[in-house]
């Protein structure tokens, strides 16, 4: 009797071996995020700015822009990296001759997506 009676007052119930188990533990779970005000929901439409402003430097050389250009703009080297990743750009080493020297320079591109993702 004493069992059902502090299983209807919610507070424990007694188990085959005589210990108490919460009722809160005999509750199924289900995960909830309990927040205090609803969030709400952030929808991207289209690429960053700091991409979009890249994708547009690309989009306006017909030759694509060299790694140094995009820096000189204040783009970093993992900006450039990440717009790779997405496909939305590609990098092709090529060598210069400038003053009698050679050297390698990784030339930047827009891709179909990239010019996609800039409409």
């Amino acid at each position: 009797m004493r069992a059902e009676f502090a299983r209807d007052r919610g507070h424990a119930r007694a188990a085959s071996n005589g210990l108490r188990t919460p009722d809160i533990l005999e509750a199924p779970t289900k995960h909830r995020r309990h927040l205090s005000m609803p969030q709400p929901r952030r929808r991207r439409h289209g690429p960053q700015p700091d991409r979009r402003r890249a994708l547009e430097l690309l989009a306006a050389s017909r030759d694509g822009a060299t790694e140094a250009i995009m820096i000189a703009h204040g783009f970093t080297v993992e900006q450039m990296v990440d717009l790779c990743i997405a496909g939305l750009a590609t990098a092709t080493p090529e060598r210069m001759v400038a003053g009698g020297r050679t050297f390698e320079v990784v030339r930047m591109t827009i891709t179909e997506a990239g010019r996609r993702a800039l409409a």
